[in-house]
Order: C-alpha cells, then structure tokens, then sequence
C-alpha cells in the first residue's frame, strides 16, 4: 500500500461496524510497517487499544496524527 492509500483508508474510518474498523486500522498497520514506519504503526496500535477502551477522543488523535504524517511521505 502507498501512504496516498493508507491515507484514503484511514480517511474513511468515521463510521461502521467495529470489526471493520478494527480490521482497517491492522491492514493499515502492516503497510506502515511495510514503509519501515514504525512509529505510525505503534500509533494506530494505540489507536485500535484507544477504540477498545471506548476512548474515543484518543483513537480519533492517533489516526489524524498517522494521516498527518503519511503526506509528508508522499
């Protein structure tokens, strides 16, 4: 994945089911990883722990903070 589509797919995490979000912010996760982004992917891993918790003000910082720093990268 290219951080334009990692972008576009934590772009569009504002609503749906749980398990769907989950499962985006892991495949986004992995691309991080697959960028040798470490710190972004620790990030929407607090992210998905901050979902969990119900916390939801922390999850929604993560993902901005991530889609951020992704357009620097481009």
């Amino acid at each position: 994945m290219t951080p334009a589509q990692i972008i576009g797919s934590l772009n569009a995490l504002h609503r749906g089911e749980l398990d769907i979000i989950r499962s985006t912010l892991n495949e986004a996760r992995l691309a991080c990883l697959e960028l040798r982004q470490e710190t972004l992917a620790q990030q929407l891993d607090e992210a998905d722990q901050a979902l969990r918790r119900a916390d939801m003000r922390t999850y929604r910082k993560r993902v901005e903070t991530v889609i951020s720093r992704l357009g620097h990268l481009k």
